[in-house]
């Protein structure tokens, strides 16, 4: 259905790189009007994330809040106009801490970032998408929701578990209304956060673990994004789709 998309605007949470901005290209590619490329502190990446999305032929812009404090949260709503398409991929592992090492403000802006801010945005653009009857929302996940994460991401992987909750949650509340709400959780992508917060060796071990021989690229996570907003995905609602080659099969 090659006119799906058209007039169609997306937002994209942490898009400056990685599986946010392949996301961001990706749906400008399949013919999204217009693509919002968020990011916290990476300006730079945003605006050639932007530059790629004008090249395959999408209309955009950058708006930039930090997503792990409420006041960056309103700040970004305030610039949103009415939303068709929401990607909730802003989140970080922020760093690595175990139990005794956990301070409280780590907390809330582990949990902030990766859960409350999917929860207050979708929230935001979801009477919209009731007025029109019809919106698509894709969450972010992880399979750390699904093993407890590697060591000192305990926090984070709970917060993932949330997100993949809420979007069983919504997606029964929004069904009705006609609005899809679905989730994916990619395995271990060899990208820019898996370079800050993993090592080689962790790296090679997990695609060691990986039945399909490779670890996983941004591209390959963000076509089943793509795949959950089209109409190929209509009858979807409520998954979190597992895109790790293999690693779990649940």
């Amino acid at each position: 259905m090659p006119d799906e998309f058209s007039g169609k605007t997306a937002l994209v949470t942490g898009a400056s790189r990685g599986i946010g901005a392949a996301t961001a290209v990706a749906l400008a590619r399949r013919g999204v009007a217009r693509v919002l490329v968020h990011y916290n502190r990476h300006r730079e990446g945003a605006l050639e994330t932007l530059e790629a999305v004008r090249a395959a032929g999408a209309d955009g812009e950058v708006m930039g809040a930090n997503l792990a404090a409420l006041a960056g949260i309103e700040a970004l709503l305030a610039q949103l106009p009415e939303i068709d398409i929401l990607i909730n991929n802003a989140g970080s592992l922020v760093r690595r801490a175990r139990l005794l090492e956990f301070t409280s403000e780590l907390y809330d802006e582990v949990m902030t970032l990766n859960v409350k801010s999917a929860w207050t945005i979708t929230q935001a653009v979801a009477p919209a998408m009731i007025r029109k009857g019809s919106g698509v929302v894709v969450n972010l996940s992880s399979i750390a929701a699904r093993n407890g994460g590697g060591p000192g991401a305990t926090i984070y992987a709970a917060a993932k578990a949330a997100v993949m909750t809420i979007t069983k949650g919504l997606a029964k509340e929004l069904a009705p209304l006609g609005i899809r709400v679905n989730a994916v959780s990619p395995g271990t992508v060899d990208n820019d956060f898996h370079r800050e917060f993993s090592t080689r060796q962790i790296l090679d071990n997990a695609m060691a673990m990986t039945p399909a021989g490779r670890l996983g690229t941004n591209e390959d996570i963000a076509d089943v994004i793509v795949f959950l907003c089209s109409e190929a995905a209509r009858y979807l609602h409520g998954q979190t789709l597992e895109i790790n080659g293999g690693m779990l099969a649940p």
